[in-house]
């Protein structure tokens, strides 16, 4: 199975989000990765409903929405009234992790848990059985343009493993530096949804950059 190329709009160019939406629309790309940042979780702050509600406008892919927020339960129903499919919270950001997946599975979205470089697989085995996603963080979170972590292969294995272990469907998501050079080795380890942003809207030719990360294990 070819893994799923997410690519990140925070990287996209926002005077010409339509423009850009629009590419991934006529590329290989199955989903549009969408970072809410809100400058208390992260530093940074990126956007929030109208930019989600704008792109959904224009996309019938699977909205993949990364919630980088303090207290996002406040917000789950407000982003899937804006177009998210697939919600994904961290974390340290939730007094109840359970309670927070079972919230996020209400509204009628997916849910993920995302994992900080710091973060072990572990702390994912009681609820593992309620994920449709596993989101590795291969920087830490909050800005585009990092380096790669390179202990994130073995992360990725790691969540693999509990996943078959326990007989999870979950999909394992890779965010953070990846490109063509990584590609390969994530989805060796278990990867199934690879989010790229530089290396999409920083190409020359961003269509072949996320048909070759996609067919990168072929």
């Amino acid at each position: 199975m070819s893994v799923i190329v997410a690519p990140s709009v925070l990287s996209a160019d926002f005077g010409n989000l339509q423009r850009d939406v629009e590419m991934l629309n006529n590329s290989e790309a199955e989903w549009i990765h969408i970072d809410i940042m809100d400058g208390s979780y992260v530093p940074n702050i990126s956007f929030g409903f109208p930019v989600l509600k704008a792109i959904r406008k224009h996309t019938k892919k699977v909205c993949d929405v990364h919630l980088m927020v303090v207290q996002p339960e406040r917000y789950f129903q407000e982003f899937r009234d804006a177009g998210a499919d697939v919600i994904t919270i961290h974390h340290e950001a939730v007094t109840h992790l359970d309670s927070a997946i079972h919230q996020i599975k209400a509204t009628g979205a997916k849910a993920g848990v995302a994992l900080n470089p710091s973060t072990p697989v572990s702390v994912l085995k009681e609820v593992i059985h309620l994920l449709d996603l596993v989101l590795v963080m291969s920087v830490n979170p909050g800005f585009g343009g990092q380096k790669f972590i390179s202990n994130s292969v073995q992360k990725v294995r790691d969540a693999n493993e509990l996943i078959h272990s326990t007989g999870s469907s979950a999909l394992i998501e890779v965010d953070g530096g990846i490109g063509t050079n990584n590609a390969k080795q994530l989805i060796e380890a278990g990867a199934n949804v690879l989010v790229a942003g530089n290396a999409v809207f920083g190409s020359d030719d961003p269509m072949l950059t996320i048909q070759q990360i996609k067919n990168a294990a072929e």
